[in-house]
């Protein structure tokens, strides 16, 4: 595995497999949890893994969950196409409001790890686009928190080219400035990749 932290968005890691193709088809390793632990400088544990499907044009996003808990996510797509998107959401932090986008497919096997504070959404590019989360945390209730993903000022480069499909709560999240005013975004503690 390839394991290279995003200069854009530090605590973001985006992982590229060996992959060992043959007449049969194509085998790689999508998560060895040794060496991402060892990439990001912290032990990663998987406590829960969710699976969302989504048609064509479907935004999701940009989500975060307040610490305590926290919550890292290792991210990859199972089926169609995605474009993933990660944001510093970390008030303090030296790349705060800045984003990073990464294609993920099955057939190119990358994956994206994101750091505890980080925000994270994505952009179905095809039809019954699959994509699975290995979370760091099991769900707790009343957590999780939204940042508008079409916010002006944060620019994220989504690349659609007509109105996504977005929920009602996506559709209604605060904007970064906003999220900063009521004070429901995490902290930074001057360790890069770390709340």
């Amino acid at each position: 595995m390839d394991i290279q932290e995003l200069r854009e968005v530090p605590g973001a890691y985006v992982i590229t497999p060996r992959q060992w193709p043959d007449p049969r088809g194509t085998f790689f390793e999508s998560l060895r949890t040794d060496l991402v632990s060892e990439a990001v400088g912290r032990p990663f544990e998987v406590r829960q893994i969710n699976y969302s499907t989504s048609r064509r044009n479907t935004l999701r996003g940009v989500h975060g969950v307040l610490i305590p808990p926290g919550q890292a996510k290792y991210v990859t797509c199972v089926r169609g196409a995605l474009r993933d998107m990660v944001v510093d959401l970390r008030v303090g932090s030296p790349t705060f409001g800045q984003s990073a986008s990464t294609l993920l497919t099955p057939e190119n096997g990358v994956a994206v790890h994101v750091a505890e504070g980080l925000g994270h959404g994505f952009l179905a590019l095809t039809d019954d686009t699959c994509i699975s989360y290995a979370l760091s945390t099991a769900h707790v209730p009343g957590t999780q928190f939204e940042i508008d993903p079409l916010d002006p000022d944060l620019a994220l480069p989504w690349g659609f080219d007509e109105p996504p499909l977005l929920s009602a709560k996506d559709a209604g999240a605060p904007s970064l400035r906003t999220a900063l005013e009521r004070g429901i975004l995490p902290r930074w503690l001057g360790r890069i990749g770390t709340p």
